[in-house]
């Protein structure tokens, strides 16, 4: 099936990839279906609407930019998502990407957990003070190298 993107203009998709987001995503409830396409040369990727080309968010593995990023997931989360083994599972932090690209930010608050063997999603809020919703990407020092 073909769906239009914000990024990556027309796309073909094959349905088997679609993730589907029972609950939406905080701020987007009626978005219930996503994709998620790689930026090529890059780390990161769009989630992507299959519905509405306008909602896509670039993401991010958060363990590659925060090593020492760490949660654990509710019992609830893990029913939800039929997650059986950590192999199931795949986190990604939503990047607000802002210019010039060394002031992007990170959601570590909120992650979105994809169960990759069942094609289910949920953007999950932890409870936890360390984590925020706008960690910088890169430290100080690294933004002098830049």
């Amino acid at each position: 099936m073909n769906i239009q993107t914000k990024f990556h203009g027309e796309q073909e998709v094959n349905k088997e990839d679609i993730i589907q987001f029972a609950s939406g995503i905080p701020g987007f409830l009626e978005e219930k279906e996503f994709i998620v396409l790689p930026i090529e040369g890059t780390d990161l990727f769009v989630l992507q609407s299959v519905k509405t080309a306008d909602v896509a968010f670039i993401i991010t593995d958060p363990f590659l930019l925060f090593p020492q990023y760490e949660f654990e997931l509710p019992q609830e989360v893990l029913e939800k998502l039929e997650i059986q083994s950590e192999k199931d599972v795949v986190t990604f932090a939503i990047l607000t990407v802002r210019e010039p690209f060394q002031n992007t930010t990170a959601n570590l608050q909120a992650p979105v957990i994809i169960n990759q063997t069942r094609k289910l999603g949920k953007q999950v809020i932890l409870n936890n003070p360390a984590y925020q919703t706008k960690h910088s990407i890169m430290t100080p020092q690294e933004q002098g190298e830049k």
